[in-house]
């Protein structure tokens, strides 16, 4: 009864969730990353200024102002966030122009009223200490006026509007609006100023817009002496276009900033290369998901045809929850829930894994003509419930490390990466659960247990159980191999050296679409005869060329814009990145800390969970994998970059997954009160659990490799460096892990209470003494 129980409240549960996550998918817009739908992306960073800190309070005030300039500019659904103390992330969906953004959205916009006290012949320069100034005239070219302190600032502007002026023939100008004690301060500068002779400099009053005149205009004769032009309204005029006229209302409406900023990242995607890259991994997700269906079904047939069934809710349950929690879905994000797909599988392989055990373990089943498949069913899942665990807990972290150092898209790759495996553990320990519990109680079912792919244990598993490997035995020699392997992966490193992205070194790249085909070399030369010879220019496809150079401006780049248009036609820029050097370093800093943060943390949790011997040799292994990894990259001339950085960390999640699982056996076996030695335990455990190693290692290939394919540049590399981990996780386990686990135990044994070793480290020793190969 208590069983039927159990069994009700989990599929009530588990309808819940399902009925929940469709509702929330199909009433709720996923909410897309620049990368995807296209736009620019701006990091600027307050500094101090002489009289105020760039402190978070002033970094929310500067904030405001430029909402209310971006609110200005008319961008729809625009994103302004403040990122630590000093920085401020603005998001401008379909602007495709970031100098015309930057410039409008980082001036600092003081704007200041003066008198004009006289023209002058220079020179020009700062206030006085008097308040006053001698600046440009932009109403008569090479003159100076000679302004008085300011009335007032444009603090005191109510609004400013963009107004196009038919009736005197001015054009575009700003018309102005003050609010209180500011109206009063306009009439009497205005009513000072209509004293002076027509003919006089100080007949005008001078707007003054981070320290250059914009408009002077002079009082007409219709206002009079002393008393202004009253009703708080001004117009300020200089031969603006429309959009310069847009423009400057908005820094006008919006206010000064109270703080200085800078610009020390900008992003800008085209629409077309986020539309493909939704579509290429889309595409990748259904190709992968179906490859890894088949496998499984074939695996573990009726099993594996629900677990499948399961993956497919899986997907609902990932999707729903980035929804719902109002995360933005970024290229790597994508990648991240492809991804995702591939770790999903584990848990169920894990579990039809030991219910095969169970089941052909003598009184696996009940006695009879029909044996009770739900016991052993039942078993796998209780069995396999501590490897999945702490299998998902060592992603889970990695995870963790990306959201909290990671910045922009990459943060969103840790973001659904965790609700990936969050959703994978629910899929495959609940969902799964109930669908193959309900399936094995079918009377039809339990006749055929062969139908169900619990009733043999699969080929490679038949082969193990006669003939079990004896790696152990030549564990040192397994271990210079992968040695070995780490000295030329080192090599690489310092033959070759690193490629830096621009995320860590600062700098720009942008990435191009041509008319016509690019041929490398032309561009190259036509971008060195525009004046950048250490541009690095590289075609990553027949019509498509990115080049990098130091930290640029808008200026230089249209230069370049402009010298490859002389060689391959009309380009399009598809992707503008610019990261200034202070914040390359501290990103190349964050890196660093993400990664020994990572392998400290593992280290952490599987000394908890195992004994420290344990833990070491999985972060061991998984040093191994990283710089395995690290060096494939180095020798290939591959740029590192943060999505080289997300495939890293994800590297060190799924390395130490898989190490987990064979330690999570071999201390089963250890509990059993075995006398065997640690070499023959081991043994015994990558026999035990190499079917799952590779059903596992399958379902991961699939996705990334249709990832790798069918990504595009964007995510290829990304893919490429995840199989390069996956392949050398599933081999390190064996023959790094292992043999170092083997190694420690036999020089630090566990102890008894009498201080001497105990159970199978007291045979072990026995056995090397006596020579005996162990």
């Amino acid at each position: 009864m208590s069983s039927r129980r159990a069994t009700f409240w989990r599929a009530l549960v588990a309808l819940a969730v399902v009925g929940v996550s469709l509702y929330v998918a199909l009433t709720t817009p996923a909410r897309l990353g620049l990368d995807l739908r296209g736009g620019t992306r701006i990091v600027l960073e307050t500094r101090d200024s002489p009289t105020v800190r760039a402190d978070a309070a002033a970094t929310d005030r500067a904030l405001e102002v430029l909402r209310r300039r971006v609110d200005g500019l008319g961008v729809a659904e625009p994103s302004l966030v403040r990122s630590g103390e000093r920085r401020i992330v603005v998001e401008l969906p379909g602007v495709r122009d970031p100098r015309q953004a930057a410039e409008v959205i980082g001036r600092t916009a003081q704007l200041t009223f003066h008198a004009v006290t006289g023209a002058t012949a220079g020179p020009a320069g700062g206030p006085a200490a008097d308040g006053s100034r001698v600046l440009a005239d932009p109403d008569t070219p090479g003159a100076l006026l000679r302004l008085g302190p300011p009335a007032l600032t444009g603090d005191g502007v109510e609004d400013a509007e963009a107004v196009f002026d038919t009736r005197s023939g001015l054009g575009w100008t700003v018309d102005l609006t003050f609010r209180g004690g500011a109206a009063d301060a306009w009439a009497r500068l205005t009513g000072e100023a209509a004293c002076a002779a027509p003919s006089d400099p100080a007949r005008r009053v001078a707007m003054v817009l981070d320290d250059r005149i914009v408009s002077a205009p002079g009082m007409q004769s219709g206002v009079a002496c002393r008393a202004g032009i009253t009703g708080g309204a001004a117009q300020v005029t200089g031969g603006f276009s429309a959009g310069e006229a847009r423009d400057l209302a908005a820094l006008v409406k919006g206010g000064a900033l109270p703080v200085p900023v800078t610009t020390v990242e900008q992003s800008t995607v085209g629409p077309t290369l986020g539309a493909e890259a939704i579509r290429a991994s889309a595409l990748a997700a259904v190709i992968g998901l179906v490859c890894t269906g088949v496998f499984i079904v074939v695996v573990y047939r009726l099993l594996g045809l629900l677990a499948t069934l399961a993956l497919g809710l899986y997907g609902l349950l990932s999707y729903a929850a980035v929804v719902a929690l109002g995360a933005t879905l970024t290229l790597p994000g994508l990648a991240g829930f492809v991804l995702a797909i591939g770790i999903a599988v584990d848990a169920n392989v894990l579990v039809f894994e030991r219910a095969r055990e169970e089941y052909t373990r003598p009184g696996g089943g009940s006695r009879g003509a029909v044996r009770d498949l739900r016991r052993p069913l039942r078993t796998g899942f209780t069995k396999a419930w501590s490897a999945v665990a702490d299998s998902n807990v060592t992603t889970l972290l990695a995870a963790g490390l990306l959201f909290v150092f990671a910045t922009g898209p990459v943060k969103g790759f840790g973001v659904t990466l965790a609700i990936g495996v969050l959703a994978s553990m629910v899929s495959a320990m609940l969902i799964t659960r109930l669908l193959a519990e309900w399936a094995v109680s079918r009377r039809c079912v339990a006749r055929r247990p062969a139908l169900t792919g619990m009733a043999t244990t699969g080929r490679l598993r038949a082969r193990l159980v006669r003939r079990p490997p004896r790696l152990m035995r030549h564990r040192r020699r397994w271990l210079g191999v992968c040695a070995g392997l780490v000295v030329l992966a080192v090599g690489g490193i310092g033959v070759r050296g690193l490629e830096l992205g621009v995320e860590f070194t600062g700098g720009r790249v942008a990435q191009y679409t041509a008319e016509h085909p690019v041929d490398a070399d032309a561009a190259r030369a036509a971008v060195v005869d525009a004046g950048f010879p250490h541009a690095v220019v590289q075609t990553t496809g027949e019509n498509d060329v990115s080049v990098r150079t130091k930290e640029t401006g808008d200026d230089e780049q249209r230069r370049i814009r402009e010298a490859l248009t002389r060689v391959a036609g009309a380009v399009e820029v598809e992707r503008d990145d610019r990261i200034g050097p202070s914040l390359g370093s501290e990103l190349r800093t964050y890196a660093l800390l993400a990664l020994g943060l990572a392998i400290g943390a593992q280290l952490l949790y599987l000394s908890v969970r195992f004994r420290w011997t344990f833990a070491a040799a999985a972060v061991v292994a998984m040093a191994h994998d990283v710089l395995l990894v690290v060096g494939l990259f180095a020798w290939w001339g591959k740029p590192v970059d943060s999505v080289f950085l997300a495939a890293l960390l994800t590297v060190v999640g799924y390395s130490v997954n898989d190490t987990v699982v064979v330690l999570d056996r071999l201390r089963e076996l250890r509990r059993t009160g075995t006398s065997a030695g640690w070499a023959e335990l081991a043994d015994r455990a990558v026999a035990q659990t190499m079917p799952r190693t590779v059903n596992t290692g399958m379902g991961a290939l699939f996705v990334l490799v249709a990832l790798a394919f069918l990504g595009g540049d964007s995510l290829a590399d990304f893919a490429v460096a995840l199989l390069a981990g996956v392949v050398a996780g599933m081999a390190s386990t064996v023959f790094t892990a292992m043999p170092v686990t083997v190694l420690l135990q036999e020089r630090f044994p566990n102890r008894s209470r009498d201080g001497e070793p105990s159970g199978g480290d007291r045979t072990a020793r026995s056995r090397d003494r006596h020579g005996a190969v162990v």
